[in-house]
This record gives structure tokens, sequence and C-alpha cells, in this order.
């Protein structure tokens, strides 16, 4: 009984000392981050799918806004892997831009891209996410998964609770997000679990150009004091 009750304890001990010794990774990761985006300039955050092929429209798209936004004084920010990500990196940086590629360490799905040219890499998810938010002035949603999903709901969760900028979220993609936006209307919207004014927090578009049109518009009205 004595011998199960101290193994029990060093065991109770072994955990706590590990779940300590991950504070310091949590940090270093933020420290290198902050170190090595501090100075990135105005950036986009573009998000999408690691699923997406090469040559296909979205992955075109993704690359095309990329370059886009490049060309008008803008870094751009990927996730660091495949599909949209890749195509997005590639788009920054044979525009001769910042092509940032923020890559977590996951069992699948994501082997860091090659055309990312400042690249970090994250084992937690949530060190992740503020690097995203805190270095970007826009948010660039292509067609994804869950992940992506997981991006454009906090980045809007956190434009509503006024955690945040306002900035700009850009859906691309009618095809693709229409039926999400049209439940959130006619769902959401019509339960009262949000207000009408929440709709406004993103657009949707199919028009790269537009893109551009909508960030630069949304930006110009960021007050300075949020």
């Amino acid at each position: 009984m004595v011998r199960s009750e101290l193994k029990k304890q060093f065991l109770i001990d072994e955990f706590k000392l590990e779940e300590s010794w991950r504070i310091f990774k949590i940090i270093g990761e933020f420290v290198e981050g902050i170190d090595t985006l501090h100075d990135i300039g105005p950036a986009v955050s573009i998000f999408g799918s690691a699923r997406t092929k090469p040559g296909s429209p979205y992955y075109t798209m993704a690359s095309d806004i990329a370059s886009m936004m490049v060309k008008n004084g803008y870094g751009v920010i990927t996730g660091g892997g495949g599909g949209i990500m890749e195509a997005a990196n590639k788009g920054a940086a044979e525009a001769g831009g910042r092509s940032v590629g923020l890559n977590i360490t996951l069992p699948f799905e994501q082997d860091p891209n090659p055309y990312s040219n400042v690249k970090l890499q994250f084992n937690y998810f949530f060190v992740r996410k503020v690097m995203f938010v805190k270095y970007a002035m826009a948010y660039i949603i292509m067609p994804g998964g869950f992940g992506t999903l997981d991006e454009l709901f906090e980045a809007v969760t956190l434009i509503q609770t006024q955690r945040i900028k306002p900035l700009p979220v850009v859906l691309v993609g009618k095809a693709f997000w229409g039926g999400l936006v049209e439940w959130i209307k006619d769902t959401m919207l019509a339960e009262k679990t949000i207000s009408l004014k929440d709709l406004d927090i993103f657009k949707i578009t199919d028009d790269p150009k537009e893109v551009l049109d909508i960030i630069e518009s949304a930006i110009k009205d960021i007050p300075a004091s949020v």
C-alpha cells in the first residue's frame, strides 16, 4: 500500500515538473516569433487548405493575390505548409516580397513549403495563432477545411469582442463560402445569436482586385486607438 502511494506521488510530481518546464517552451516560441516578425512591416495573413493542388483555380488565385499584395506594399504570412499556403508563399516570393511561413508540427499534411523566405516552426497552435493576428493587417480566407474555419472564426470573434483592431476579413470564393454565409444569416442571425452588424466583419468576393480594394479601404477606416 505504501509502495503504491509513493509511486502515485512520484508520478504526480513528475507530471507537475513536466508541465512547469512546458511553460518555458511556450515562452520560447513567443520570444522567437516576436523577434523574427517584429520588423516584418505591413502584412496580410492568407489561409486555406493544405490539400489544394498546384494548377487548380484556387491555387492559382492564391498565388495571384499574394503577388498583388506584395506589389502593393504588403508581406504575406501563411501557415507555411502545402496547398493554398504554398501558393501564397510562392506568389509572394516570386514577386520579390516577404513570404512568411509559420509552420506547425503535425503528424500529417504539414511539411514546410520551399517558398517562404522567413520561416518559423511551432509546436503550439495558440502561439502560432497569436503571430497570425499580431503581425497581420488583414485576413484573406481561401477555401479550406477545419483549420481554415478555426482561423476564420478566431479572427471574427476577436474583432466582434473588440480584443483586436477591426482588421478586414475577406472570404475568397463565393461558390465555396456562400452556403456558410447564408447559414450564418438564416440561422445565427435569425436566432439572434449574432447581431446584424456582426455580418459587416467579413466580406466575400471572387475578384482578386476586390480583395485589395476591400483591405485598403478598411485599413484607412481603422481607428488608431482600438
